[in-house]
């Protein structure tokens, strides 16, 4: 008996010492983790039953793909800080996926917006306040000016909406949940940016700065996606700051400039933005690589895309397709398996479709590679021969599909 008590209370203080979460994919909790993946990572489910296999892997991949962008332990599991992530109110502008435009940012440096309706939480003065500040924020760093205008159509049109609200394809949820969204650069809701009505807005008190999700929004109306980087204005999550602290990291400032250029240092405002043009006479490119039935063309954080049976020629940033792909990449290639590879520096990331797969980057040396080589100038694949040849310098290496060493040549 006395034995059988001792078992007993070490079972308790084992417990104690090491807690384990509750059972975190209830019913409840899967619900709202499709909901949340299907709006933020463009989960597609196949029916309305989880226990389906087929969906259940598709989630599973698309927990652990949020895992990864948020910096979570990838296990692909609904566990606590994965919930906890997906409970905080953040913007309603996906964490993956494309928007479809022809250029990254605005053709022109002067920018007008109008504030359609006001919020009844400030006043109008100091919504009027938070809006001006929230886009000098972005022209603080950029040859970016803004007027506002009070009627007609301006480039980024403001509003305070409530759930289903015109013909905008994104939703409100209420309290909490989706605070705000926007509409990169471009025609029609082009630069357009809507904010919860449902939410307290507030100036500097409790409740939600309207200057930071603002700041955060206009970013996306500028062509911004967002950024992994959680210290960056562009997280997608909701962070709380001190207003009269700059909200920009130097992310933000790297995305932002390689869009419209840094402020000039002169009164001379350049006419074109500062991105590469593909009838400039001295442009190289810093990668190419075929992708099912296109070529892209990779430029510093730019991207070129060319169909074989379109003549329209696309040009995106590339964290439009994978945000956290690095931009100045050095060589990339397509294999057989319908994956792209992508280098810079000594590591490599893989790519099926839209989507970094889990746990890349990874050191180029787990290729194969010895660790002398830190960079791979250009790759190709010759589908052919089936080989892909890698070079570095004078040097070429040459790795067989079906063989898992390479070899120089």
């Amino acid at each position: 008996m006395k034995s059988l008590l001792l078992q007993f209370l070490l079972l308790i203080t084992f417990s104690s010492a090491f807690p384990t979460d509750r059972k975190m994919d209830t019913e409840e909790n899967m619900r709202l983790a499709q909901a949340y993946l299907n709006q933020f990572y463009s989960l597609e489910m196949e029916g309305s039953h989880l226990v389906q296999s087929k969906n259940r892997s598709l989630l599973d991949g698309k927990i652990r793909e949020m895992q990864a962008f948020f910096g979570l332990t990838v296990t692909g599991q609904l566990d606590s800080n994965t919930l906890e992530i997906m409970k905080t109110p953040r913007c309603g502008v996906p964490d993956v996926g494309q928007y479809g435009y022809a250029l990254p940012g605005w053709r022109r440096y002067n920018l007008t917006y109008r504030i359609i309706n006001y919020t009844p939480d400030m006043s109008r003065a100091d919504v009027d306040e938070a809006i001006q500040n929230g886009l000098e924020v972005w022209s603080r760093v950029t040859p970016l000016t803004f007027t506002k205008t009070s009627k007609g159509i301006a480039d980024i049109m403001i509003a305070f909406r409530t759930r289903v609200h015109g013909r905008c394809p994104r939703y409100f949820d209420g309290p909490l949940g989706v605070l705000g969204h926007a509409f990169p650069p471009g025609l029609g809701l082009g630069g357009d940016t809507h904010f919860d009505e449902d939410e307290n807005w507030t100036k500097d008190g409790a409740g939600f700065s309207l200057f930071l999700v603002a700041a955060h929004e206009f970013g996306h109306a500028l062509g911004l996606s967002h950024s992994n980087d959680q210290t960056a204005l562009m997280f997608p999550n909701y962070v709380s700051l001190d207003p009269n602290k700059y909200p920009l990291s130097q992310d933000d400032i790297n995305g932002i400039q390689s869009i419209y250029g840094s402020l000039p240092k002169t009164s001379a405002m350049p006419k074109e933005a500062m991105v590469p043009h593909a009838c400039d006479p001295d442009l190289t490119f810093d990668a190419i690589t075929t992708f099912r039935r296109e070529v892209m063309f990779f430029k510093g954080r730019h991207v070129w895309r060319i169909y074989y049976d379109i003549t329209n020629v696309e040009f995106e940033l590339i964290s439009s397709f994978w945000p956290s792909l690095p931009g100045d990449v050095q060589a990339a290639y397509e294999s057989p398996k319908d994956k792209i590879l992508v280098f810079k520096d000594d590591n490599f990331w893989m790519i099926r479709g839209y989507a970094v797969l889990p746990d890349y980057p990874k050191p180029i040396h787990t290729l194969g590679f010895p660790r002398h080589v830190m960079k791979i100038d250009a790759a190709l694949c010759d589908h052919s021969d089936r080989k892909t040849y890698f070079f570095v310098g004078i040097w070429c290496w040459r790795i067989l599909l079906f063989l898992p060493w390479i070899k120089a040549i």
